[in-house]
């Protein structure tokens, strides 16, 4: 296993010459430790089939079956399905996912550790993957808000990017929202978390999932001061210019691995997409998101 740093970038290290079938328990916890460290492991050459990049995540951790059955591959519902490519005159999967800042499972009472994407189908021009470090946004937020923030809490949901299914045509709006508060309902996070296995400090919030922010008896502190949290991380930033960002490219071949507790990320569409394809499977490791959430 060859390890390369991403030259230029605080973020990401390339991994080459990488066989998991192969790997001893100390390469998967070297593999780990990497994902930790550098947020982004881009391992190359990966041309698996489903089953072997499951078998893949299944060596990182226990992987977590997304809870709504129109994102699950046809074969193994553990395989999350990106895709804007009919199989056979049928849909498969959900088209335009993630266009939005988040963390994978956000909005739920136990988001796991770690993520694995594998494209299938890579657009020609458009390709890549935003993120932002969120250790790193909180280290360079202003002491004033760093302040404000000490000892609060966020509320996270899916109501702002729920995606209709195929069943919800003709449904009343109503309905539909009361079904998602009802079998998704806002879950409540600190703010700020200790990374159990880096120590560094995490500011957990999103554009696209964060719906409220409050003090530690549950009083509102009002959407100020989240404005100013996701502008000064970045996620206002309609240009993607902002010191956060970073941009994570990939070719065919390559599998992204990502710490999902410290990074948030927001897929790259555009008005005119390029057919694309991609394969995710999601792990809980050996730690809970943080250590404030009990073990099951």
């Amino acid at each position: 296993m060859k390890i390369t740093e991403q030259l230029g970038s605080a973020l990401g290290a390339t991994v080459e010459d990488f066989d998991h079938t192969r790997a001893s328990g100390a390469d998967i916890e070297a593999l780990k430790h990497l994902v930790y460290t550098k947020k982004i492991a881009v391992l190359k050459g990966q041309n698996l089939t489903p089953r072997q990049f499951l078998d893949l995540g299944r060596r990182l951790g226990r992987p977590e079956t997304y809870y709504e059955p129109m994102y699950h591959h046809p074969e193994l519902r553990e395989i999350f399905v990106s895709s804007n490519v009919p199989e056979n005159g049928r849909q498969i999967g959900v088209p335009k996912t993630g266009k939005f800042w988040h963390a994978d499972y956000q909005f739920m009472p136990d988001p796991f550790g770690i993520t694995l994407i594998h494209p299938q189908v890579v657009p020609q021009k458009n390709r890549g993957t935003y993120f932002i470090d969120m250790g790193r946004a909180y280290l360079k937020l202003p002491g004033d808000l760093r302040k404000q923030v000490a000892g609060t809490y966020c509320r996270h949901s899916v109501r702002k990017y729920f995606k209709i299914r195929p069943h919800d045509v003709y449904r009343p709006l109503s309905e539909i929202i009361e079904e998602v508060e009802r079998k998704t309902p806002a879950v409540r996070q600190p703010t700020t978390f200790t990374h159990p296995l880096t120590g560094e400090t995490v500011l957990y919030i999103s554009e696209g999932f964060t719906v409220g922010i409050e003090d530690a008896d549950g009083k509102p502190l009002g959407d100020d001061l989240l404005h100013r949290l996701f502008e000064a991380t970045g996620q206002l930033d309609d240009t993607f210019e902002h010191d956060n960002i970073h941009l994570q490219g990939f070719a065919r071949g390559d599998l992204l691995i990502w710490d999902n507790r410290s990074l948030i990320h927001r897929a790259r569409h555009t008005a005119t997409p390029e057919p694309t394809v991609s394969h995710r499977v999601t792990v809980h490791d050996e730690r809970k998101l943080h250590d404030g959430i009990p073990a099951a």
